[in-house]
């Protein structure tokens, strides 16, 4: 009897035990880190499972790391922190089909994480638990909740992203005005498995205030448009949010007149920012690199109606130069800048918005290093995961992303990826299927 309990408890130790992971080690990489530090040749990264556990010279590896490990070599490659897009729109409306085809693409080019501002939650909930389940090829997803004054939600696209639900309650897109319980609006919000609250619009400056100190106080982020009209950019920086969108939002800070709602916006005076810097500008950056509010530029945005408005045979307004301009006056006065596109590629395009996002940036002004760590490291802050991902160090995620030219020669050369790994699972850029017409019937 002594004996059959012996080896019951054997048996049972053996199956408590955890399984080894299993590793792999990437050699002989060109490793940019997402930090900023310089590139470093002939580096390797060990990966256990799902983690980092090491990244050391290449000569340093020890008999220990090597036995019994899957090697990579990675010679003439190079070795970057996985994507993170900090701007996109995957449900509105939902399509499941389209959704899943533009996820696909994203991963396969590099991307292992994005940041979701807004959509119908039930379908982004289920879309990120089978991308973390690896059931679909998916980044993982972040998303908010949406705040906005009730005159917003009149916006045709709030019906498409709330269906079964009358404009402005459902319990990631409410409305707020002064008589609103805050605590309940930011409590039901959080219910929703957002990590964020989003305040967009038609909101004055005492109720960005409030609902960014309870969303604060009860452990949501907050993500706000760079003006919410009335509320202007300064009131808005003011307020604290983590991060706020849109660079030609906060062009308004320095005009005389400003716009009183969303569905008034009028175009900024670009003469105003002929010459240079302004005083106005200046003092806003200064405050947001204070309170660490990173800035979501969303370049793409601007460069993508201009090209709209030449096919149309209309002359460009200029909105491109003065986003560029502002965003190398932020880069220059040490704002923190993340790569968020707010929209997608054309369906035959062979890599996801990220990339234009990316070269942008660096046409703005940003170094290269700095260029992709909008993308890597500052992205994972906007997320509030710096610590899981955004730079290749041990103990992070191995979220991963191979390239087979060098992105500091040029950012263009950041579309040459060759393997993508997701929390340690490899996925090859030669078996990435091509997005085709039927999976964007949705759109």
């Amino acid at each position: 009897m002594r004996i059959l309990a012996l080896l019951l408890a054997s048996l049972l130790t053996l199956a408590a035990a955890p399984v080894p992971a299993v590793r792999t080690v990437y050699r002989h990489a060109a490793l940019i880190d997402g930090t900023g530090a310089p590139l470093r040749r002939d580096m390797a990264v060990v990966v256990a499972g799902e983690r980092i556990a090491s990244v050391v010279r290449d000569r340093a590896l020890t008999l220990r790391q090597l036995r019994g490990a899957r090697v990579v070599d990675l010679s003439g490659k190079y070795l970057l922190p996985g994507l993170i897009d900090s701007h996109q729109h995957i449900a509105t409306p939902p399509g499941r089909a389209k959704a899943l085809a533009l996820l696909r693409r994203q991963l396969y080019s590099g991307v292992t994480a994005i940041r979701d501002m807004a959509d119908d939650v039930r379908e982004v909930r289920a879309l990120d638990a089978m991308g973390r389940s690896g059931a679909i090829a998916a980044p993982e997803i972040s998303y908010a909740a949406l705040v906005a004054g009730p005159s917003f939600f009149a916006d045709p696209r709030v019906a498409a992203a709330s269906k079964g639900f009358a404009p402005g309650t459902a319990p990631w897109m409410q409305a707020v005005d002064e008589k609103t319980d805050i605590p309940a609006t930011i409590a039901r919000a959080k219910g929703t498995g957002a990590i964020a609250l989003k305040i967009y619009a038609n909101l004055s400056a005492s109720l960005v205030a409030r609902l960014t100190g309870e969303a604060h106080r009860q452990g949501l982020a907050v993500w706000a448009h760079g003006m919410v009209f009335p509320a202007t950019p300064a009131e808005v920086v003011a307020a604290g949010p983590e991060t706020v969108s849109h660079i030609n939002y906060l062009a308004y800070q320095a005009m005389d007149r400003r716009p009183q709602s969303y569905q008034d916006r009028f175009p900024i005076d670009y003469a105003r920012f002929a010459q240079g810097d302004t005083a106005a500008m200046a003092a806003l950056f200064r405050e947001m690199r204070r309170r660490g509010v990173i800035l979501d530029a969303t370049i793409r945005v601007y460069a993508e109606r201009e090209k709209q408005a030449v096919r149309k045979g209309e002359a460009p307004r200029g909105a491109t130069e003065l986003a560029e301009r502002l965003v190398d006056q932020a880069w220059r006065a040490g704002v923190a800048i993340s790569a968020g596109t707010d929209g997608d590629s054309p369906r035959a395009a062979a890599y996801p918005s990220l990339f234009d996002e990316i070269e942008l940036l660096g046409a703005a002004g940003l170094p290269p290093l700095q260029a992709i760590r909008a993308a890597t490291l500052v992205g994972a802050r906007t997320l509030r995961q710096e610590r899981e991902m955004g730079s290749v160090a041990a103990g992070k995620l191995a979220n991963l992303v191979v390239l087979d030219r060098n992105p500091l020669e040029s950012l263009a050369n950041m579309r040459s990826v060759v393997l993508t790994v997701k929390r340690g699972r490899a996925y090859p850029r030669a078996d990435y299927r091509p997005i085709g017409p039927e999976e964007m019937k949705d759109d």
